[in-house]
Order: C-alpha cells, then structure tokens, then sequence
C-alpha cells in the first residue's frame, strides 16, 4: 500500500465529488431536473457522503458504480433540454454497462434512453398550492421537506400554515420549533418571522400563519390561495364527514389526512396509490407511518411467495400521545412515563393493511410496544409462507424490489450488519430491510424479517409522494 497514491486516489474522487455538486444544482434550478443515485438522494449532500453513497451503491449491485461516472452523466445531462424530471444516473450506469448492446458511445446512450424527456411540449407542470393544517411534530418536517423541494418549477408550493392560534410570540415561537429540532438537527436554512404580514419567511418562501378556531371558516382565497391541497397533521379530524369541513373552506379543493382514516381511502404510496379515483374522490388517508412500513415487504412476500398467516409486532419510539411522566391517560398503559418504561399497546396496522392490500384479509395479527427512543421504529413481521424458502431467496426478493419496479422509493435494502435505530433517521425511504437480520426456520416456511423505519421523515416522504400524485404534478421519471 502507497500512502501518497491512495492520497492522490482519494483527492481525485473528492474532486470529482465536487463536480458532481455543481452539476446537481444545475440541473435543478436551471433545468428543474433532480439526479439520484439509485433512489439515494444526491441534492445538499456533503463530498464524503457523495462518495459513500457510491461505495453504498456499488456494494449494493456488486458493481462498481464510480463518481467519476456519475460525473460524465451529468454533464451529457447539462448539455440536453429535458423536461423537469427525476433521473437516476446508478440506473443509466448500469444500463449502460449492461444493455447496450450496439455499443453505443455514453452520450448516444443517454439521449437514447432519455428520448421522451426531450419532448417539453406534452408535459406542462404547474404547481399546486399547498397548506398545512396543524404544525406539529409531521406538520414541521412537511414543511422542511417542501421548502426544500421548491426551486425552478416546483411541484407543490407551502402557501399556508393553520393553527389554533397566531399571536406575535406564537409566531416567534413556532419558527424557533422548526428552525431547531432535537431529533432531526437545525434546519439548513434560514426561518425568519414577519410580523406585520402574519407570516414566516422560510428559505425566502412567504408561509402565511393562519388561525382556525373552525375549518370551513377559513377564506384562504381572500389570501391568493387557489385550488389547494390541504394536508390535515393534527389527528383530530378523522373521517370523510369531519375532514370534509375543509373543503368547505373557500380555496381548498383536495384533503390528505395524516394517520388512517374512516370512510376514505388509506393509501400507501407506491401500493395501491394508482387505484385512486382522482377525479370523484377528494379526501385521501396516507395511512399510518407503521402501514407504510410494513406494507411495502409483506406486498413483496405476497407477490413472491403467499403469505399464509403472520403476526406483526412494532417496536415503536414514545409519541406526544403518551405521557412524558405518569398521568391520566385514555388508552390502557399509555398513562405511564413514556421516557422510562417500555409500554404494549395496540395497533391497527394489521386491519390497515388488509386495505391496501386485500390479499392479506384475517391472515395477519398486529400489537405494538412503545419504547423510550424519540425517533427511529422497527417492525417485526413473522409470517408463513405458502411455500418453502432459503434466506438468499428472501433476501434477494426485497433486494430486487428495492432496485426495480413500483417500490423503489419505499424500500431501502440494508448491508450493515451493525445497523441500530439512530442510523435510519433521515432515511427517506419508508421502509429500511434489515437484510442482515432475516430469519429461516428449519421448516423453510417460517420467516422472521426486520424492516426499520423514520416514523417522522420516512412517513412525511410519503405524505409528499401522495400529495404530488393526488395533486396531478408528478414530474418524468427514470428510475
């Protein structure tokens, strides 16, 4: 080993990293084109976590997927008109390594593949006008999460934020809590309040703060608001006739509710969100964040295998539901001090996944055990399955489903033999497969899988992938 030219091996790839960088801003807000690299988001990355998320990569499909490749990509990017977009450079890499069978040169290959994002004329994306109605815990990180998302045609627009009450040090107070978080770290941007207009300025972005002592009272038109998209965080409202009150709201044309809901549909993004009646319906449910963990691999094991029966248990971070020290409280043991004592409680994960996927109807049992962790949740699901197995088929199944087909963007397939609950905060993936966890019994029909998953961050991605689809801005995708 040559310490001086792993150095110079090194500073290389940190160059190339850098590069990178300045590409990925390009495109994004010259060209409203965001790059990924197999389903890893690249944007406000630092070089070392650029460069990790190829090593990740290339671990991943025991291929080399190099920076430097990366690079050559974007740049024959740059040089086209794509309609606004979201590309997966890993994907062409590989692509390009594997199905290329007439030898064509990278830039001929990418024009190739990419030949329908060329045709601006028959894609028109306008942004849609969206409020947050409720600001807590999912509320603050929505609204993290649009900010960021904003940029040169940007699919939905955080126009307004509803709470109980607006007052001069409410607001300053509300921008403190999402300027700093404890689980999530400091926002990377700047949250400044504007009194006399009633509003936070966030990245530049003029968020109106509203208040709401009744839903259907609120004229968000009488602010500029048209045709909105309102996002429902508080838990109090819960079925189609309560949820209904803010569609009687000048202003609001659409309603996803944050937790399941009762006589509307529950969607897990990338399941069963296609069967959607977009054009009759107009309240949605994005289910629960444990649904949208656990749906995406018992869909796979489904799909792959038959599931016979099975019994899911969720090990569950602390909620605000719960009491921070012992307390009167509604529901059996959550009175007791959420920060010192592991509590069983109930779930209705179990009934809610027979709506997204019907398949699994009285075959599956569900509790839950909250844990004195803030953030950070596990699902353990025991099935058996309708035919035998071998650990490389299981893992290999979800492996494949998280590099190709409807639920790229939901599974994160996990290498680290180390990996703990701290690890997967951020992730953006609602479902994060422990492959190195997973069981066989001697039977091969019992199955023992681990799925991790950001009960805050991995949910609200979720959230927002059904607001851009119910909201009709989806842009061109290449995954």
């Amino acid at each position: 080993m040559n310490y001086q030219n792993q150095l110079q091996t090194r500073i290389g790839l940190e160059r190339s990293a850098v590069e990178l960088i300045r590409l990925l801003g390009h495109l994004l807000y010259e060209k409203s084109v965001e790059l990924v690299l197999l389903r890893q988001h690249l944007l406000n990355k630092s070089v070392s976590e650029v460069l990790n998320l190829h090593d990740y990569a290339s671990q991943l499909v025991a291929q080399q997927i190099t920076v430097t490749r990366s690079v050559e990509i974007a740049q024959i990017l740059v040089q086209l008109d794509l309609a606004p977009a979201k590309i997966d450079i890993g994907k062409l890499a590989l692509q390009f390594l594997a199905e290329n069978p007439q030898n064509l040169s990278l830039e001929d290959f990418v024009k190739n593949r990419l030949a329908k994002f060329l045709d601006k004329t028959s894609f028109n994306l306008k942004p849609k006008d969206v409020i947050l109605f409720g600001f807590g815990r999912i509320g603050r990180i929505l609204a993290r999460e649009l900010v960021r998302q904003a940029g040169s045609g940007q699919q939905l627009r955080l126009r307004a934020i509803v709470t109980r009450e607006v007052n001069p040090s409410e607001l300053v107070k509300r921008a403190a809590l999402l300027r700093n978080d404890s689980v999530h770290g400091s926002f990377k941007g700047s949250v400044e309040v504007d009194e006399a207009h009633c509003a936070l300025i966030i990245n530049g972005q003029p968020v109106l703060m509203l208040a709401a002592p009744k839903p259907e009272e609120i004229d968000y038109t009488a602010y500029g608001i048209q045709n909105a998209l309102l996002i429902d965080n508080t838990g109090v409202y819960k079925d189609k006739q309560a949820l209904s009150r803010h569609l009687a709201a000048k202003g609001v044309s659409k309603v996803i509710l944050t937790a399941p809901g009762k006589g509307i549909p529950n969607v897990v993004y990338g399941i069963n969100h296609q069967h959607l009646d977009l054009e009759n319906d107009s309240i949605f449910s994005a289910a629960s964040c444990t649904t949208n963990a656990i749906c995406p691999i018992l869909h796979v094991m489904e799909k792959q295998f038959g599931i016979a029966q099975g019994h899911i248990e969720t090990v569950h971070a602390y909620t605000n539901d719960q009491n921070l020290l012992d307390n009167m409280h509604s529901k059996p043991r959550r009175g007791r001090s959420a920060a010192i004592n592991m509590v069983i409680t109930s779930t209705g994960a179990g009934e809610a996944v027979t709506q997204v996927i019907p398949e699994l109807a009285g075959k599956l049992t569900a509790n839950s055990v909250r844990v004195p962790t803030p953030n950070g949740s596990l699902a353990i699901i025991s099935l058996t399955l309708k035919q035998t197995v071998d650990l490389q088929q299981v893992n290999d199944a979800v492996r494949s489903a998280s590099l190709e087909g409807e639920l790229v963007n939901q599974i994160y397939y996990s290498i680290d033999p180390e990996l703990v609950s701290s690890d997967i905060i951020g992730n953006t993936r609602c479902s994060v497969f422990d492959s190195c966890a997973t069981l066989i019994s001697d039977d091969k029909k019992s199955v023992v899988l681990y799925t991790w998953y950001d009960n805050e961050f991995g949910y609200s991605k979720q959230v927002i992938r059904l607001a851009k689809h119910v909201a009709k801005v989806r842009r061109l995708l290449y995954y």
